[in-house]
């Protein structure tokens, strides 16, 4: 996957780029699964709250496939290395627990 020169300039102007489609539903399913087996291991990565609930993992591309996978995935890391324009290396790869709400409700209270 190659960046248009269209893309490297919404990238140099907002900071960041969505690709919608760039894996498919299965591919995104592996994805989606991949921090629920993550916070499930008792690891020293895996740091927890008080009440046991995991918050971060750290260097999980380490530990799990799906992870280790992702981070090299040529679908992200090509179009990366052209906006530096060289070679490029992950520096810290962490997935953070997030709780879900209900944006309904949260929309209601705006």
């Amino acid at each position: 996957m190659q960046l248009t020169a269209k893309q490297i300039q919404e990238f140099e102007q907002s900071g960041y780029l969505f690709f919608p489609n760039a894996f498919s539903v299965a591919e995104t399913a592996v994805f989606k699964q991949a921090p629920r087996n993550v916070y499930q291991q008792q690891r020293e990565e895996v740091w927890r709250e008080k009440s046991g609930v995991a918050h971060t993992a750290f260097a999980a591309q380490t530990y799990n496939d799906a992870f280790r996978q992702l981070g090299a995935h040529p679908r992200l890391i090509e179009p990366v290395m052209q906006l530096p324009h060289g070679p490029v290396y992950m520096h810290q790869y962490k997935v953070n627990a997030k709780a879900a709400f209900d944006g309904v409700k949260d929309r209601a209270r705006t």
